[in-house]
């Protein structure tokens, strides 16, 4: 039962919007706790609100404690819990476990009492602890996609004693049902990994300690009944919104209550706070839904309403980096923007190799300013001649990374991140610059903002190529600083933006070791990987969605052999594989046949015709007893009409595969469906009968004119079925060689 009242404030609140209903219980004083955060309920009344509520209470074991469990937002050691604490600190070994009483509730900023039921809101709970040296500030937030996300502020009160904060983490609660558990793990080139497990007692905690998100990152931390795929099984997940050292965990205790949840992970000695100094936490954001599809849905809603978002027109981007590397000639660079111009590429992006002494990936990394030697009038040749071509220009940086052998370094050794005298290992011949330093943090904003004032620049491709270790500061002893350096990044990227709202930024970090939805605040675009190989990128692709739109996933075509993995593919794979994002190209095009270049230009005029749909659209995925069938797709808003492709990414067994079951699809409508071939046929292709008879079309691509592919380019009419068909009774794939793709076009009729 609720401890008694004593004068503080006490609500119910009850938010439900988007088919989700979170029941918080803020009575007598106590902090929040979530007693209901899942499928929506009608809207409750008081004195059914207190009834739930005292439903909720379980029933006492034997040898525990006489008071039921009831983990907080921010659980209490104080309160018996004896899973993980929310909060952990000290003043010099004493308030270790402090014991928080509530002083204020607001809902939307409204004072709250009572039985307070509300669609989306915004909920707030000031407290404050029994010695009253720290104030507590919780905020719980329904958006209106049905995401929930929270955070905390503490601040410290006491005039005399410093609080060394050790950690701050939220969690909400899961039901007994969810035993099974999913994140991610991955490594440079793979990142986005899929892991599955059992939730046992005790504690599942991921780290993060590399001062960035990290290929291995948990990403997103999902609980759910067992078996749950993209389609089906409730599942609760959690993200924590931060770019710097951070964590996941999913904890369970003997009596049975489960958590999942996360925040920073802070360093010995990062967080000290004196009178009246405020740590706050970063937003961790929690999502249920029916199936993993339903989760990311709620992920992408939020992304796409935020107050920067992005148009799903996104321009078709060619980045020279596989071209060029570090050989920058002007010929060769502006001969690239001629027929990149002349294929349909929409921008240009100059990659490493512009600036200082930067000739290759040992020198000159902190020095930007155009270097002379390899462009004596600057850029503005090549930045012009781009435009004139009527394309965006980009251009790569790396602000936060120095090498040694620079001219940076030299001047100022003491701006690189080191915990003592000494530097710490070197990293792709790199080492941080710290921006917590505030010298530091202006002189490589004055550098960047000096470009972006003497150049016509549209987009930038800001890189971060290696993990921070023992990433301290020189100046004040070499006490840790990844807490400074993240908030200083963020804040250089706002204070460039706000001087350049329409300059467009990429995070790419080593390729997609920076993703999350801290650096999407501030960012328009990710690089999912530097391994753009699209057998891999297949798999990449499908897992980065979970939280990401498409529109935020930099997807590009790859030469004909890929530079990561030397595997070969035909281009309609690269292709096929790469428009279901943010398409670009990476690829010199002065090494493409008369027939790649031609196919080329059909694919990139296909996904502007389409591109509204592939980056706007529902993203569904299908859920597949063969993990070498990688089948999903593209719905509209409205169900009017769909795109899906299935790639086989290995020799199937059984062979031929089964029936591909559409989801998402209007119920109540009827479909045509019919497959897409842009150059060629694919490799292998024995088509099913409702196909249709094949009509050769007149773009079709000479034969054997893209690599091991040997069938014209044909055109087959498809079929018309009730959606309630191909949602439960599915139809029947072609036979296809492996890494090969079927795109199929989707309308509704009538």
């Amino acid at each position: 039962m609720p401890a008694k009242n004593h004068g503080h404030p006490s609500a119910i609140l009850q938010l439900n919007t988007a088919g989700v209903t979170v029941l918080i219980d803020a009575t007598n004083g106590q902090l929040p706790a979530i007693i209901h955060w899942g499928a929506e309920l009608p809207e409750l009344t008081a004195s059914q609100a207190t009834t739930l509520l005292r439903a909720s209470v379980p029933v006492q074991g034997s040898s525990t404690i006489d008071l039921p469990p009831r983990p907080a937002l921010l659980p209490e050691h104080d309160s018996g819990w004896t899973g993980r604490p929310g909060l952990r600190g000290t003043f010099a070994g004493s308030g270790w476990s402090p014991k928080f009483r509530t002083q204020a509730i607001t809902l939307d900023g409204d004072p709250a009492s009572g039985f307070t039921p509300s669609g989306p809101g915004t909920a707030v709970f000031t407290a404050v602890d029994d010695t009253r040296r720290l104030r507590l500030e919780l905020t719980l937030e329904l958006l209106p996609g049905g995401l929930l996300r929270g955070r905390a502020a503490l601040e410290n009160l006491s005039a005399e004693d410093r609080y060394a904060l050790e950690d701050l983490a939220l969690s909400f609660p899961i039901p007994a049902e969810a035993t099974e558990l999913l994140d991610f793990a991955g490594a440079h080139t793979r990142e986005r990994t899929p892991q599955r497990g059992s939730l046992r007692t005790g504690t599942h905690l991921r780290e993060n300690r590399k001062g960035r998100t990290g290929h291995d990152s948990a990403y997103v931390l999902h609980a759910g009944t067992p078996g749950f795929g993209f389609g089906h099984g409730q599942v609760w997940a959690v993200h924590t919104a931060w770019s710097g050292n951070h964590q996941h965990f999913a904890d369970r205790v003997s009596t049975g209550e489960q958590l999942i949840g996360g925040g920073e992970l802070l360093l010995p000695g990062e967080i000290r706070l004196t009178r009246n100094e405020t740590y706050s936490s970063p937003w961790v954001y929690a999502s249920y839904g029916t199936g993993l599809d339903g989760i990311a849905r709620r992920f992408h809603s939020h992304v796409r309403n935020r107050a920067t978002r992005v148009p799903a027109d996104r321009p078709v981007t060619l980045n020279v980096w596989e071209a060029v590397y570090f050989n920058h000639d002007l010929d060769k660079l502006t001969d690239l923007a001629d027929r990149a111009a002349a294929i349909g590429v929409e921008r240009y992006v100059l990659d490493d190799g512009w600036f200082g002494s930067r000739r290759n990936d040992t020198s000159g990394l902190g020095d930007w300013v155009v270097s002379p030697d390899i462009w004596p009038t600057g850029l503005h040749p090549l930045v012009d001649h781009v435009h004139d071509l009527g394309m965006q220009f980009g251009l790569w940086f790396e602000p936060e990374m120095v090498n040694p052998d620079s001219d940076l370094a030299r001047e100022h050794p003491e701006w690189i991140m080191a915990a003592r005298s000494h530097w710490p290992v070197e990293s792709r011949h790199q080492q941080v610059l710290n921006l917590g330093i505030p010298e530091a943090y202006e002189h490589v904003k004055k550098q960047i903002l000096a470009l972006l004032a003497e150049y016509r620049i549209d987009y930038i491709k800001w890189d971060h190529n290696r993990d921070l270790i023992e990433a301290g500061n020189q100046l004040n002893g070499g006490r840790a600083g990844v807490h400074e350096q993240t908030l200083a990044f963020y804040s250089l990227l706002r204070e460039i933006r706000s001087e350049h709202p329409n300059l467009e930024i990429e995070s790419c970090s080593s390729g997609g070791a920076r993703v999350d939805l801290g650096v999407l605040e501030h960012t328009d675009r990710v690089w999912v990987s530097d391994n753009i190989d699209p057998h891999d990128r297949q798999t990449m692709l499908r897992w980065s969605t979970q939280l990401l739109p498409p529109e935020y996933m930099g997807s590009h075509i790859a030469s004909g052999r890929s530079h990561t993995t030397g595997r070969q593919h035909d281009l309609a794979f690269r292709a096929g594989t790469a428009i279901f994002g943010h398409l670009g190209i990476e690829w010199d095009l002065a090494e493409a046949t008369v027939g790649e270049i031609t196919a080329l230009t059909q694919w990139i005029d296909f996904y502007k015709q389409e591109r509204t749909l592939l980056l706007g659209g529902d993203v569904v995925r299908l859920d597949s007893p063969n993990q070498n069938i990688i089948a999903h797709g593209v719905i509209s808003p409205d169900r009017s009409q769909a795109i899906f492709a299935v790639a086989v990414l290995d020799s199937l067994y059984p062979d031929p595969t089964g029936r591909l079951k559409l989801r998402g699809l209007d119920p109540q409508a009827t479909y045509r469906v019919e497959p897409v071939f842009i150059g060629t046929t694919p490799s292998g292709l024995q088509p099913p009968q409702w196909w249709g008879e094949p009509i050769a079309t007149s773009q079709s691509i000479p034969a054997g004119s893209l690599g091991s592919t040997t069938v014209d380019g044909v055109q087959f009419p498809g079929a018309e079925f009730p959606a309630t068909v191909l949602t439960e009774v599915g139809i029947s794939s072609p036979r296809i060689h492996p890494d090969q793709v079927v795109i199929y076009r989707i309308e509704r009729t009538g």
